[in-house]
């Protein structure tokens, strides 16, 4: 069976085709925009040129199902609509005007589909998992497998770009506010106090980001997907507006992560202010995620 899921993200709408059959599952393909929903927040509502842009892609994507008769479709979007204050009246614009029904899933399910996506194919059976989207962050414990504690956090790579930096890469100073304010975010998650973890799952987009940066700056094969924790810092720190960009860095950026320049910055200050909190030394990409976690828990689950 052929299924398109459609994710609805704050920093970017994604189509992806799978190939389900029974419990097993293969992506085909995958189209994305870079939208930044997130930006589109005002106040806190989200505006009509953010719900404009949304339906404009989803009516690209149903074009492309349509062409070729995938008729089982599921869209869900994350933080950037579902902590609008205008939420719901979004959400029903988008639906009345594209036909699509879209899920709009918590904090916690995010977790647990994330949990359920990225783990699966690896090793650790402890660990810390991380996913730094653009308007939230996801932040799973898990020990034999089992998930220990979850918590979503109104912080993101977006988010934080949008409200903090001013050009397009950030000042020192700047890093320096969105380092306390990743702080304040985690002090507030008590649960998480006591929390040591050395190894780290990252998924998403910041972590993607991370790992293609990592492997130009520390001559890694572009294969890797492990990273040192201690070196995010310095990545961060090489790619600050104030401290001089040569030429030879901002190839490196535009090889590495040319549609994520606005944000890596952003996404990788929280990824650190995480991996000093928790301990953490090694930290790993992992290529799957909610939509992954989606399909198995909520369309091959429910069907077993």
């Amino acid at each position: 069976m052929l299924h398109g899921i459609i994710d609805i993200g704050s920093n970017t709408i994604r189509m992806a085709i799978y190939l389900i059959e029974g419990s097993h599952i293969e992506m085909l393909m995958k189209k994305k925009h870079t939208v930044g929903l997130a930006a589109y927040l005002k106040d806190g509502v989200m505006q009509q040129r953010g719900i404009d842009k949304a339906v404009e892609i989803l009516g690209e994507f149903q074009a492309f199902l349509l062409s070729f008769q995938i008729t089982e479709v599921t869209a869900f979007t994350t933080a950037a609509l579902r902590n609008a204050k205008n939420s719901k009246a979004a959400v029903s614009e988008i639906e009345q005007r594209t036909g699509l029904s879209v899920r709009v899933i918590t904090g916690d399910e995010e977790a647990v589909f994330d949990f359920i996506g990225a783990t699966r194919n690896l090793s650790e059976n402890s660990g810390l998992l991380l996913d730094i989207g653009g308007g939230s962050t996801e932040i799973v414990t898990y020990q034999q497998r089992m998930i220990q504690h979850k918590i979503s956090l109104p912080m993101g790579s977006l988010a934080f770009r949008t409200k903090y930096v001013q050009g397009i890469l950030p000042t020192e100073a700047e890093c320096l506010v969105m380092r306390q304010k990743a702080e304040e975010a985690i002090r507030s998650a008590t649960a998480f106090e006591s929390v040591n973890e050395s190894f780290i799952a990252g998924i998403g987009g910041t972590f993607k980001g991370a790992a293609a940066l990592y492997n130009a700056m520390f001559n890694q094969p572009a294969s890797n997907t492990r990273m040192e924790a201690r070196r995010l810092k310095t990545i961060i720190g090489t790619f600050q507006q104030d401290h001089g960009m040569t030429q030879e860095m901002t190839i490196m950026l535009m090889r590495t992560v040319p549609d994520r320049i606005n944000t890596i910055i952003p996404g990788l200050i929280i990824a650190d202010v995480l991996a000093r909190q928790f301990q953490s030394k090694i930290v790993t990409y992992s290529d799957s995620g909610v939509r992954e976690g989606y399909i198995y828990d909520q369309i091959i689950g429910k069907k077993q």
